[in-house]
């Protein structure tokens, strides 16, 4: 996650959860107590599809929501909440990785 100052500035970098292979549980006070610690104004999440799907879950949906709504209750704007995933195909007849 990014805190972010007023001017959109990166005041910190933030990793709030490790999660599985398959899944992670966030809770919104997770993010926002170390917002609210470096006085942050805004900030961006972002979380990573090991699947290389990048359709949102269901679950995604929701964390996105709850963010939003206590994002706005303690006045620290959710910008955005990204889904990060490596995409690669292997050409075995040139034996190249494409990344």
């Amino acid at each position: 996650m990014l805190a972010l100052d007023v001017r959109g500035r990166i005041l910190d970098e933030i990793e709030v959860a490790r999660g599985s292979l398959a899944s992670v549980e966030v809770h919104p006070r997770e993010v926002f107590r170390p917002l609210i610690r470096r006085s942050a104004y805004a900030c961006v999440v972002a979380h990573n599809h090991p699947s290389g799907d990048l359709t949102p879950s269901a679950d995604d949906v929701l964390l996105t929501t709850r963010l939003q709504e206590v994002g706005r209750i303690v006045g620290i704007e959710l910008l955005d909440h990204v889904i990060v995933c490596l995409l690669y195909t292997s050409d075995a007849a040139d034996d190249l990785l494409c990344v």
